[in-house]
């Protein structure tokens, strides 16, 4: 539930720590990076495995953008992805409306249910700066699981758990794929939110619902 903050913390990294890498530029070194996170990320076993060690991964992606600038420095890539890391950490924060609508929701008798992917510690981390526990009655977080999105696992586990068939749920994510068609292979019902609003890609199953903000679910 949190902005995409990746670009931007990034291009600042590069900004803070350009006496490191000088002659180059940051942008030069900038597109090397997000070439590199493509391939990376590209490779589903290499998304799995990454995301459960976001630190390691991008440490990786960073030294093969190096590599490709002829610096191929293991100590820079290290110093650029510290400090990618606590600038992202910095800057993630809930999306807008995200506490009221949990608290409506809550207040109405909804049970919830957070899934998501990636390690234990990160995760658990934003669950607590955000104070986001006592909304939910399960929170399965894939490192814990042993499985994540879009695992058709994941999604039966947090039914079990607030105790749904899942006729009667709803899956609300941003991710199109992952959170919301994986979901409703299961019967699930998908609520897409589409929050650059970039429109449903052509034959793409239509998801039940699509919103812009978080809040819009209130008015479903």
């Amino acid at each position: 539930m949190h902005l995409k903050v990746s670009g931007p913390s990034w291009q600042k990294s590069l900004a803070d720590l350009r006496h490191l890498y000088h002659p180059k530029e940051p942008n030069t070194l900038y597109i090397a990076i997000q070439e590199s996170a493509k391939v990376y990320w590209k490779d589903p076993e290499r998304h799995r495995r990454g995301r459960l060690n976001l630190f390691e991964a991008r440490q990786h992606i960073v030294l093969n953008a190096l590599k490709t600038l002829d610096i191929g420095d293991p100590t820079l890539a290290y110093s650029l992805t510290a400090r990618y890391t606590a600038i992202r950490t910095a800057r993630t924060h809930l999306v807008l409306g995200a506490l009221d609508t949990l608290l409506s929701l809550r207040n109405q008798g909804v049970r919830l249910a957070l899934i998501t992917n990636g390690e234990t510690s990160g995760q658990r981390e934003k669950i607590r700066r955000f104070e986001l526990a006592p909304f939910f009655q399960s929170i399965c977080i894939e490192e814990e699981c042993g499985f994540g999105k879009p695992d058709p696992r994941v999604f039966r586990q947090a039914l079990k758990e607030i105790d749904v068939m899942p006729e009667e749920a709803w899956m609300v994510g941003d991710n199109l794929e992952w959170d919301v068609l994986a979901a409703q292979k299961l019967g699930i019902r998908g609520i897409w939110v589409d929050y650059q609003e970039t429109g449903l890609p052509a034959n793409v199953e239509h998801p039940y619902r699509i919103i812009t903000v978080l809040p819009e679910i209130l008015r479903i």
